[in-house]
This record gives structure tokens, C-alpha cells and sequence, in this order.
């Protein structure tokens, strides 16, 4: 059985890794080279840093570690990333997702930087939207609200009239602290109840009504 949900936005906030951006194995590849570095599980280490930049997940895996170092080792990570797009692709129903928003309020927020962001969309063939809140716009990671909260200022978009794309807990939590409604994209983002949860984009269906106004027609499995 499949049931849908309908929500009503004036603006949608998007995440890109999982959501937009299937990037996983890369972050595999490098999150757990970095966890035998440090003599962690990588198990462990792989259930904390989707949705965080780089320095909050270490913060939280290596507790007593000075933030310096986090910021350094940080620094290195992004750099191996933004090198490694092996297996880099867009999330089923992205293209089309995007193309449907091209002339509507949006806008990416996501914890990679610049240059990340910018490498990984390309990679993955998907236009960048033109309103883009990075890492290097907020000084406070998801779960922190910040950086939707400057989506949607930036957008003219009043928090409780957004829509949040995201696939992990730490993104969930963050458009929920923002006001925000949340859609749950990817096997992650099930275990966070967000408002609605999709497998891929592909289950979202989306109309304009004649005052701008998205509607989002979620067809949950």
C-alpha cells in the first residue's frame, strides 16, 4: 500500500549528499580510512558524520581532542573529497526534481564547502541552485538550525512556510529545530520521523498554484 501526503510550501530547502547527491561511497572510503586512523570503529564512526561537517563529527567521535586539530584534520578530509568523485552519482528523480524548481523559491544548504558542493553537483550532472547556503556560511553545523534558518532568509520565506529535503538524522533534527517541516529522503532518514519519507525523489510529485505556492504530492511505500 502506498499512502501519499500532501504539503504546501512557498520555498523547499534542500540537503545535497543523500538527498540530492548519492555519495556514499566516497564517504565510506575516506570516513573510514580516517576512523582506523584514530583507532575507531568505523561502524560507529559512519553512524555519526552524515549531515555534520567534518570538525562537528569529530567533535562528537573524539570528544577530548582540541577543536584546532579537528579544523585541521577537517581541512585535509574536504580536500581528499573534493578529489574523489569515484562513484559519485545523482539520487534517482534529482534531474527532474531540480528542473520542476528551476524558476521557484530554493535553495541548497549543505555541510559540504564550496568547493565540495560544487564538484559533487557536477558530478553528478545536477544544476546548482542559485541560492546556496555552505559550510563556509554559518558557523554552527546541523543539528544547529543556522544554516536553514539562512536558506530561508535569503529566500524572503518565512521558516514555517519551508519544506526541508533531508536524509539524516542530524538534518532532520536541524529543519525541525528550524520550524520546519521535513521530508526524509533515503533508508537513513526513516529512523528520524520527518513528516513525510520517500525512497528517492522519484516519489515526489510537485504542481504550482496560481499565488506561487508548491504543492508536494509524497508518495510514501
Amino acid at each position: 500500500m502506498t499512502a501519499t501526503t500532501v504539503l504546501t510550501a512557498r520555498a523547499l530547502l534542500l540537503d545535497m549528499d543523500g538527498t540530492l547527491v548519492n555519495s556514499d561511497a566516497v564517504v565510506e572510503r575516506i570516513w573510514r580510512r580516517w576512523a582506523e586512523r584514530h583507532s575507531l570503529d568505523g561502524d560507529e564512526v559512519m553512524r555519526v558524520v552524515h549531515g555534520r561537517q567534518g570538525h562537528a563529527s569529530m567533535a562528537v567521535l573524539l570528544p577530548h581532542r582540541p577543536m584546532e586539530a579537528n579544523h585541521a584534520d577537517n581541512a585535509r578530509m574536504l580536500a581528499e573529497e573534493t578529489a574523489d568523485m569515484d562513484g559519485v552519482v545523482a539520487v534517482p528523480g534529482a534531474h527532474a526534481f531540480l528542473a520542476f524548481l528551476g524558476g521557484l523559491p530554493h535553495a541548497l544548504v549543505t555541510s559540504a564547502d564550496v568547493g565540495l558542493s560544487t564538484a559533487r553537483m557536477a558530478a553528478a550532472g545536477l544544476p546548482l541552485p542559485e541560492v546556496r547556503i555552505t559550510a563556509e556560511s554559518v558557523g554552527a553545523s546541523k543539528p544547529d538550525p543556522e544554516g536553514f534558518l539562512k536558506g530561508a532568509a535569503e529566500l524572503g520565506v518565512d521558516p514555517a512556510d519551508c519544506v526541508v529535503f533531508e536524509d539524516s538524522g542530524a538534518g532532520i533534527a536541524a529543519g525541525r529545530a528550524a520550524g520546519m517541516r521535513v521530508v526524509g529522503v533515503g533508508p537513513r532518514a526513516g529512523a528520524h520521523a520527518p513528516d513525510a519519507h520517500v525512497r528517492d525523489l522519484t516519489q515526489i510529485r510537485m504542481e504550482t498554484a496560481a499565488d506561487g505556492t508548491i504543492r508536494l504530492h509524497v508518495d510514501q511505500a
